[in-house]
């Protein structure tokens, strides 16, 4: 197999690829990436058994075709460091990669492409198209909110819901919950699933903030979105979510509305000197304005008052401070909304703008 491509155009496959694999692999062939070359179109493939991305380039010159893996982050490495708009020779001779560019050679060792595990294609059960600027969106309004290595191994993930021509995404860590969702016209069939936390960072870095489509297919155990030059495929994550709609807090007759930044400030501060273990703070709110309140174990004190939209009864309610941090950071709006019933009840956190997306974020009480 012999052909020649420019830096440019393998540059940004080989990163994204580079992102699936894993460094440290019990089966050396899984820190490789697979080259197929088929006339003048490359296809690069990399896994590691839970999600798969493939991308495929249009290369300058192809001698022959063929098949063959390589180790992923080196091809990647030598790739970054040739100079900008170098023309990259590839020769696939026995057991080794040559990459010749200008006076720079490379020798790879390669695994034979046979070895290497694609993820087989399901037979998809539900397909329709979507916005690629808007699906990012959703998931980068919502991630944040997932947890990272909860016993709860369906937690570690992103709840997808196809509901009433509406698609909605939730992730919840137990201690707090963000949603947010897209109206889907035409699409009358319902659905749940669950995609690895693994699965929802990949994606969203592959998908663009200008006008593209793509298209998701939903398999049993498998979610595909293909776009024109990626194709993304991750198992889903078997368990049952959550039902988030009796998390949701209702009844709340305490509305408070006030500027989004001043309030980011106002508890950024204030966390410095809050308990670098627990991060809780003291929230008092009273006509007119919020107090926000930290100390620390070293007997040091923060206090902040934010002036904010609110003529109801007094309320004095403990927060993590990170998590109301994280809403505040992730929220489109100038304004923003918080509903509270009592000490003991979840805040309920939205964005005060017609142009911001659809979302919802519930931040359970701390006692302090």
């Amino acid at each position: 197999m012999q052909f020649s491509v420019a830096r440019e155009s393998l540059l940004k496959p080989l990163q994204m690829i580079s992102g699936v694999v894993e460094r440290r692999q019990t089966l050396p062939i899984l820190s490789n990436v697979h080259v197929s070359l088929d006339n003048s179109e490359l296809l690069l493939t990399g896994t590691d058994l839970e999600v798969e991305l493939a991308g495929k380039i249009k290369v300058d010159k192809a001698n022959s075709g063929g098949e063959i893996t390589v180790p992923a982050r080196k091809l990647f490495d030598i790739c970054k460091s040739l100079p900008d708009n170098s023309l990259i020779e590839f020769i696939i001779n026995e057991n080794k990669c040559l990459v010749n560019s200008g006076r720079s050679k490379f020798s790879l060792l390669t695994l034979p492409a046979t070895e290497f595990p694609k993820v087989v294609e399901e037979q998809e059960t539900l397909s329709f198209e979507l916005s690629q600027a808007r699906l990012k969106d959703l998931i980068e309004a919502t991630s944040f909110a997932m947890a990272q290595q909860d016993v709860r191994y369906y937690l570690n993930g992103m709840l997808f819901e196809i509901a009433h021509q509406t698609l909605k995404l939730v992730a919840t860590d137990g201690h707090r919950l963000a949603m947010s969702e897209l109206a889907l016209e035409g699409l009358e069939t319902d659905r749940q699933i669950i995609l690895p936390r693994k699965g929802i960072i990949e994606m969203s870095r592959l998908l663009s903030d200008g006008n593209g489509d793509l298209t998701l297919s939903l398999g049993q155990n498998q979610i595909r979105a293909s776009m024109p030059e990626y194709t993304f495929t991750s198992k889903l994550v078997d368990g049952n979510f959550p039902d988030y709609k009796r998390v949701l807090p209702k009844g709340g007759n305490k509305v408070v509305t006030g500027n989004r930044q001043e309030l980011k400030n106002a508890f950024s501060r204030v966390s410095i000197l809050s308990n670098e273990k627990y991060r809780g703070v003291r929230v008092m709110l009273s006509p007119g304005e919020l107090r926000v309140l930290a100390n620390n174990p070293e007997q040091e004190e923060a206090e902040e008052v934010v002036v904010v939209d609110y003529d109801g009864d007094s309320l004095e309610i403990g927060f993590n401070v990170t998590y109301v941090i994280d809403v505040l950071n992730t929220l489109h709006s100038d304004d923003v909304k918080i509903t509270l019933s009592d000490a003991n009840s979840s805040a309920l956190l939205e964005a005060l703008s017609d142009n911001a997306p659809e979302a919802l974020y519930v931040v359970m009480p701390m006692r302090l």
